[in-house]
Formats: C-alpha cells, sequence, structure tokens
C-alpha cells in the first residue's frame, strides 16, 4: 500500500474544518482504537488540553484524538465538540458507564486574521471529526485550511511584514516504518528548507518584494516581535510500536525540527507543541522512529509555507518572484 497521506496510514483518519472568510478552523487526527500518545512542548506560550495526561508516569495509555486549532485559547472549545462527536460514535476509554475519549488539543493565535471574534467551537470539532471518519479527505487538505487558515509566519518585525503561512504534510518511511506529520505553521521566525538554506517565507523586506534574514530582521529598527501570538503546533503519526516513554522520545526528538526548519524557533513567544501518536504495527528502534520523524516535519513545516496562499492582505511564498 501507497502511503502518500496520514489518513493512508492503517487505523487513522484525519480532516479539518474551516471558516475562510474568518481565517479560522481547525484540524482532528483520529485513532479510533487507540494509539500510544505522547507531548514535547517547548514555546513560551502555550495553549493545550490534556497534555499531563500524556506523561509516561500518568496511567491512561491511549489516545483518541489530537486536535489542532486556531481561535487561541478559545479555540480548546473545538476539542470538547471533537469529544462529544467521538462520544457518539462509541469511541474512547470504557469506565464503565459509557466512554470517555481521550482528546489532547493544541491551538494557534490567529485572531490577528480574518475575524478575531471569530474562533473554531465544538460544532467546528464536532464538524472536522464527522469528516474525518467518514473519509471526506481521501488525502488531507493543505495550505490555508483547518488549523492552518490563519496562520503566519516572519513577525520579528511586526505583523505588517509577515508572510501567510497554513497547514503542511509530509510522510516519511524506513522499510515498512511509516512516520507522517502535520503542522500548523504560525511561527514568530522564518521557515527555512533545511536540506538547502532557502528562505521559503518569513520576515518580508520594507519593500515587501524579499524575505530577510532573521539576523538583518533583529537589526530593523522596525524590530517588534508581537507578544503570545506565535505557535507551531504539530502531530506525529506513526505506526511504530512505542510505550508512552518511547513515544515521548520521539517527541522530543521531532522537535529538532522546528530547529531546522524555523528561525528563530522556541521562543518566549512561541507557544511550539508536538504530539505522537504510535500505532503500534511495526517494531522499529525508538531512535530510527525518532530520527525518520523528524524528517517529516521538517518537510510538513516547509510544506505549510508552500502550499499557502495569499489571503488577509498577507503574502505568501508563491507571491514571491523566484
Amino acid at each position: 500500500m501507497s502511503i502518500h497521506s496520514i489518513v493512508d496510514i492503517p487505523g487513522v483518519y484525519a480532516a479539518s474544518a474551516t471558516n475562510a472568510e474568518a481565517g479560522t478552523g481547525c484540524t482532528v487526527v483520529v485513532c479510533p482504537t487507540g494509539a500510544t500518545g505522547a507531548v514535547d512542548v517547548r514555546g513560551g506560550a502555550p495553549a493545550t488540553r490534556e497534555t499531563d495526561l500524556l506523561r509516561p508516569e500518568e496511567t491512561v495509555q491511549t489516545l483518541n484524538c489530537v486536535v489542532l486549532s486556531g481561535g487561541s485559547a478559545y479555540g480548546l472549545a473545538a476539542s470538547c465538540g471533537a469529544a462529544e462527536e467521538l462520544e457518539r460514535n462509541g469511541i474512547g476509554l470504557n469506565v464503565g458507564v459509557g466512554v470517555v475519549p481521550i482528546v489532547s488539543s493544541a491551538c494557534v493565535f490567529d485572531l490577528a486574521c480574518g475575524s478575531a471574534d471569530v474562533r473554531p467551537d465544538g460544532r467546528m470539532g464536532a464538524d472536522a471529526v464527522r469528516r474525518a471518519l467518514g473519509r471526506e479527505e481521501t488525502t488531507l487538505s493543505l495550505g490555508n485550511v483547518g488549523a492552518g487558515a490563519g496562520c503566519t509566519v516572519g513577525k520579528l518585525c511586526g505583523p505588517a511584514r509577515c508572510m501567510k503561512s497554513g497547514l503542511g504534510e509530509s510522510i516519511a518511511t524506513h522499510g515498512g516504518l511509516v512516520c507522517g506529520a502535520v503542522a500548523a505553521v504560525n511561527a514568530c521566525g522564518n521557515v527555512v528548507d533545511p536540506r538547502t538554506g532557502d528562505q521559503i517565507a518569513g520576515v518580508l523586506s520594507p519593500t515587501l518584494d524579499s524575505i530577510m534574514t532573521p539576523e538583518e530582521a533583529w537589526d530593523d529598527a522596525s524590530a517588534s516581535m508581537p507578544l503570545r501570538t506565535n505557535t507551531t503546533i504539530s502531530c506525529v503519526v506513526t505506526n511504530a510500536r512505542l510505550t508512552k516513554a518511547q513515544a515521548t522520545k520521539v517527541a522530543q526528538m521531532s522537535a529538532d525540527a522546528y530547529a531546522h526548519a524555523i528561525r528563530p524557533t522556541h521562543t518566549t513567544n512561541d507557544g511550539d507543541t508536538i504530539f505522537v501518536m504510535a500505532t503500534g504495527e511495526v517494531e522499529a528502534p525508538v531512535d530510527l522512529v525518532g530520527v525518520t520523524s523528524t524528517r517529516a516535519l521538517e518537510d510538513a513545516i516547509v510544506s505549510a509555507a508552500l502550499h499557502a496562499r495569499g489571503a488577509y492582505g498577507l503574502k505568501a511564498a508563491c507571491d514571491l518572484a523566484g
């Protein structure tokens, strides 16, 4: 079976719900039978749900859904709708009197795009889960959709010179091992192709026709990093068989992708978060899973910038010559 998207991985479902006019949305990754879950949070300003539960020492062993959402902290409401829709489908931890879906979530700040007073809510989260379980996206939609609808990058010099980013995805394999990554890239820094060093999207020059390096942006007199309005949130999905401790190590290793493809990253004004979901089909060394996941996440970050389209008065990578 050819794997081109995380929705091609057996037992994995994913889809987005988008309000394009408001510039916001959410993206869900669902494992109905449960996956081994983990998380790594490195940014200084995260907006998250159910991350403590994913620690290796905690007793819940499976994760049913990851919700990546816009709306800043308001967007956490989407995960409540996602959980309710999963419950309606009988998906979750059996607690004797019913099921409790295990849903973790992280949000990006996208209130500056579109409408600041429109955020992902329970209905949007439920809609994304319905679309995922119904296989409405045979390949996950990318760019200005879902959690990427209002994403921007390159904000070291303020919002007037940032660029549009979005939702990205990539798959990396090694033999029978599959690692997929989906990322909503709303970083303070620039997106860089780690293989070539080329800057793909970031801080625009004062003439708005080229991308400045982070060093040039730091020295720019207008440099003014917006406080706590940046975050890259991701979900890595692998068919590897991992314990929670091993999945946590994979999440930690995957964070290297942020450093490779976003400059600067993990700043005090980013809420960078990476979830891992392991479906347990293939035996593979933990370090190999970590390296392969890192490669997938690097390419997903680049994909987010390349698939974005100019919107809300902002340019995207496709709008720059060359």
